[in-house]
């Protein structure tokens, strides 16, 4: 018998301080990184936006990837891409905690319609 595993879960997760960060400019290469950090590590993103000092993600994460492992990836992936790629934010840090909050299946479409807005 195969097994069948979905785990969706609801990040939210702040820059250091709630310092207003993430600019427009940031914004729009920085959700599509972090999907891609996703897929490397077969999670599925299935929502990420944010403000300029927070931001909610809501993957899909395999049988093999831990609430705590996938959150470290996001951040500390999206941390590092940060420093390489905009010199200007070389201050730039995500606060140490996060929430993650377990998602229904039934209630993903309304989890997704909270985040995109």
């Amino acid at each position: 018998m195969s097994s069948y595993i979905r785990i969706y879960i609801h990040y939210v997760f702040s820059t250091k301080n709630r310092e207003p960060l993430i600019t427009p400019e940031l914004e729009n290469c920085l959700w599509p990184y972090m999907i891609g950090i996703a897929q490397k590590n077969n999670m599925e993103a299935i929502a990420v936006n944010g403000t300029e000092d927070h931001v909610h993600i809501l993957l899909s994460l395999p049988s093999t990837i831990t609430i705590s492992q996938a959150i470290k990836l996001i951040k500390g992936g999206s941390s590092h891409w940060i420093h390489q790629t905009f010199p200007d934010f070389q201050n730039f840090a995500w606060q140490i905690g996060y929430g993650a909050f377990s998602v229904n299946h039934s209630n993903l479409k309304q989890v997704v319609t909270y985040i995109n807005n």
